[in-house]
C-alpha cells in the first residue's frame, strides 16, 4: 500500500525529531571525549573547539598520578559483576516461584515486590545507612554492595518471561521424569530464559557499575571508592582538572558501552520474547 503524502511527512518528522534528539545525547560524549585529550591551555579556551589542536595523552596517564584509578576499576568491577550475579540468580528464582507455583498471597507478594520498584532509593536511603551501624558495614565492601544484591525490576521481567514464554507442561513432563524442582530451575527455566538473563545482567551490570549515591554516602576511605566516586578527586576546593576529569570518565563509561555493544543482541531478544502478559 502507497503511503499517503500525510503519512510521509509524519514519517520525516519523526525521523528529524529523532535525529535531533540523537545529537543531543551524543554531544555530550563527543565533548567528553575530546576535552580529554586537551592540554589545561585548551580547555579553558574561549571560544571553545570541539577537536584539539594539540592532542595529548597526558590527562590518562596523569589520572592515575593524581589517585589509585586502578583500585576504583577493580572495585567497579568487583562490586558490578557481584550485583549482576545476585541479581541474576534471586530475580532467576523469584521470578520462577512467582510464574509457576501456586501458594497462599502469592499475588500480594508479588505486588508488595513490585511496590518498591516504584520508591525512590534516596527515600529510605537514610535509615538503610542507620541500619548498617549496628553491624559495622559502614565503609565496607558488603555495605556498598548491599543495595545492589537484589532488583525488583528483574523478578517482575523473570516472571512475565517465564510465565508467556515456558509452559507448565514441559515443567510437568520433567517432574514427572522424576527431576527434582532445582534440576528443572537449572536446566530447563533458566537455558529457556537465556535471553532474558542476559538482558537483566546487563541492566545489573549498569547499574552497579553507575552507583555514585550510596557510595558517595558510606565509603569513606578513597580505597573503597568506584569508578564514579573516584572522579571526585580531580575536583578541588577551588578548581578542577577538566581534563583528567573527562579522561576519568571516558575510562569509566568504556565498560559499560563494551558491555552493551557486545550483548545489544540479547536486549532486542528479551523484548521480543517476554512481552509483558500476565
Amino acid at each position: 500500500m502507497k503511503a499517503t503524502p500525510t503519512a510521509r511527512v509524519f514519517t520525516a518528522l519523526c525521523h528529524a525529531v529523532l535525529a535531533l534528539g540523537a545529537i543531543f545525547m551524543i554531544l555530550p560524549m563527543l565533548w567528553m571525549l575530546s576535552t580529554s585529550f586537551k592540554p589545561p591551555t585548551e580547555v579553558s579556551l574561549w571560544p571553545p573547539h570541539l577537536l584539539p589542536q594539540a592532542p595529548t595523552l597526558a590527562n590518562y596517564t596523569g589520572i592515575f598520578e593524581v589517585a589509585p584509578f586502578g583500585r576504583f576499576f577493580l572495585n567497579s568491577a568487583g562490586l558490578s559483576l557481584a550485583a549482576t550475579l545476585s541479581v541474576v540468580i534471586t530475580s532467576l528464582v523469584a521470578g520462577a516461584v512467582f510464574a509457576k507455583y501456586l501458594f497462599p498471597g502469592r499475588t500480594l507478594l508479588f505486588m508488595l515486590i513490585l511496590t518498591t520498584a516504584i520508591v525512590p532509593f534516596e527515600s529510605y536511603m537514610i535509615p538503610l545507612y542507620i541500619q548498617l551501624i549496628p553491624i559495622k558495614w559502614i565503609n565496607t565492601y558488603q555495605g556498598i554492595l548491599l543495595p545492589y544484591l537484589i532488583m525488583s525490576f528483574g523478578v517482575f521481567l523473570l516472571r512475565q518471561h517465564i510465565s508467556s514464554a515456558i509452559p507448565s507442561d514441559l515443567l510437568e513432563a520433567a517432574r514427572m521424569d522424576g527431576a527434582s524442582e532445582w534440576w528443572i530451575l537449572v536446566r530447563v527455566i533458566a537455558p529457556l530464559s537465556a535471553s532474558a538473563l542476559g538482558a537483566l545482567g546487563i541492566f545489573a551490570f549498569i547499574q552497579a557499575w553507575a552507583a555514585f549515591i550510596w557510595p558517595l554516602l558510606i565509603a569513606n576511605n578513597q580505597l573503597l571508592f568506584n569508578m564514579e566516586l573516584g572522579l571526585t578527586a580531580f575536583q578541588f576546593r577551588f578548581s578542577t582538572d577538566y581534563g583528567k576529569l573527562m579522561a576519568g570518565s571516558v575510562l569509566s563509561v568504556l565498560p559499560m558501552l563494551v558491555v552493551f555493544v557486545i550483548l545489544r543482541r540479547r536486549i532486542i531478544e528479551s523484548v521480543a520474547l517476554t512481552g509483558l502478559k500476565g
